[in-house]
């Protein structure tokens, strides 16, 4: 539903009133839904951006659409990080706020968007979400790849499959290790885990 309102071209970045009109717009809407909710946050960067875009959706007049990245930050729980459209009716007039979960987002960034001290134990369940996520890619995968032997007679797939998923398992540790340690070493556990998943769907 997303890429229905993003635009062709990017605009330049913005950072006019539209942005606190739709944060506004987005606190109200999704604080009503859950009192965990400390804070949403529409992050300035490169990917926010304003698509002038003057049209009615139904008897509604809509001017621009804002877009870009940002988090829903929790008062108990890991950051939930977002790409998100904004509809508006005028720079200072939000009509409509639309968001969905970023499977790209930067691990070290989502889990420092709470209190510092929890940003290793919001790593830690990352990085555990992903492997589980990994392994269930991986469990398909190798069923295929155990199909495909039983038609050949003999275990090249499913051996290939495996000396692959320990290629890419020495890659990560090698990648990561080359960040130091810490909190930046396990970040970069979490994407590149994150990554591989997305590749084997």
């Amino acid at each position: 539903m997303l890429a229905m309102f993003l635009p062709l071209a990017a605009a330049a970045q913005y950072s006019g009133p539209a942005v606190q009109a739709c944060q506004t717009y987005a606190e109200r809407e999704i604080v009503r839904h859950s009192a965990r909710v400390k804070a949403v946050v529409l992050d300035d960067d490169r990917e926010r951006n304003i698509e002038r875009y003057t049209r009615k959706l139904g008897s509604q007049s809509v001017s621009s659409l804002l877009y870009g990245n940002g988090a829903i930050v929790y008062v108990d729980a890991s950051a939930v990080e977002f790409s998100y459209v904004c509809l508006l009716a005028d720079e200072k007039r939000a009509l409509f706020f639309y968001w969905t979960p970023r499977r790209d987002a930067p691990a070290l960034a989502q889990c420092r968007r709470g209190a510092a001290t929890q940003a290793g134990t919001c790593l830690d369940a990352l990085l555990q979400i992903a492997e589980q996520d990994l392994t269930e890619a991986y469990a398909r995968h190798l069923v295929e790849a155990r199909e495909a032997d039983a038609k050949a007679g003999n275990d090249d797939t499913s051996g290939a499959f495996r000396r692959a998923a320990d290629a890419w398992r020495a890659y990560r540790e090698a990648e990561c290790a080359r960040r130091g340690s810490g909190e930046a070493a396990k970040a970069c556990q979490v994407e590149l885990t994150r990554r591989r998943a997305l590749d084997l769907r």
